[in-house]
């Protein structure tokens, strides 16, 4: 190789590294949260970065590729389903801002009110542990169900089950389309909306808005306080998307800080 190829190839390397360092990478689940980090790309291009965004089709992946550096940050997941991910994964993954409160809901397209349940009916909920925990919990509020006191619930926890529903469990993403073949089918909010479920006017019973269930944007531990993460906080912790939260999705998110 001539001196003029090794100094291109310098040039295109450190040039990698300061086009790496001047963007931000934040991965998501579906909308909402595509919109939400999308409202901002204009505030983070004022901080001097550019936003890339990369969606996910799980609740996996985007822990994964953030423990491997592919991310700098991500945004889909709740304090007790990052803990969950941390035990099992081994991994220091922390959460930084909370943004945002998006109700869980049971979906049907046969039954008006859960009141209409007929003993033996079928009910899909999310095969993860915390979404699965949180989708029992929903039922039980609504009378269903009772559940013994562990943090985190599988239908073997049930202690009570007078109508002997029968529970299906599945991947949060493939839950709307199971609501053909069940007769409730309980979805996060960002699936629902994907499907164009609207949480509050389509539901037959939904989360309360006290709910604990606030997602955060979450980083590595190492890069906690890097100036990417202060960035991330700073452009997310805002009024201007505190607002459109409230304009956009009225009654189907709630701001979480």
């Amino acid at each position: 190789m001539n001196f003029s190829k090794i100094i291109f190839s310098f040039f295109l390397f450190f040039s990698f590294l300061f086009a790496n360092e001047k963007t931000i990478i934040i991965g998501l689940t579906p909308n909402p949260f595509e919109s939400l980090i999308e409202h901002m790309r204009e505030d983070f291009k004022k901080e001097g970065y550019e936003l890339k965004i990369v969606e996910f089709a799980d609740y996996i992946l985007p822990n994964k590729a953030l423990s491997n550096k592919e991310l700098d940050a991500n945004l889909y997941q709740h304090k007790p389903f990052l803990d969950e991910y941390n035990k099992n994964a081994k991994s220091d993954l922390v959460a930084t801002t909370p943004i945002v409160i998006a109700p869980m809901a049971a979906f049907s397209q046969k039954l008006k009110d859960l009141s209409e349940l007929k003993d033996g009916a079928r009910i899909a909920i999310p095969n993860d542990p915390t979404n699965e925990s949180r989708a029992l919990e929903l039922l039980e509020k609504a009378g269903l169900i009772k559940l013994n006191h562990k943090v985190l619930k599988t239908p073997l926890d049930i202690v009570e089950n007078p109508k002997k529903l029968k529970f299906l469990e599945l991947k949060a993403a493939q839950l709307p389309r199971a609501l053909d073949d069940v007769d409730v089918a309980v979805i996060n909010s960002n699936y629902a909306l994907g499907a164009n479920l609207n949480p509050v006017k389509d539901s037959i019973f939904i989360e309360d808005k006290d709910s604990p269930y606030v997602n955060f944007i979450v980083v590595r531990a190492e890069d906690s306080q890097s100036a990417k993460t202060k960035v991330i906080d700073k452009v997310l912790r805002s009024e201007k998307l505190k607002k459109f939260i409230e304009e956009n999705y009225k009654n189907i998110l709630i701001p979480g800080f």
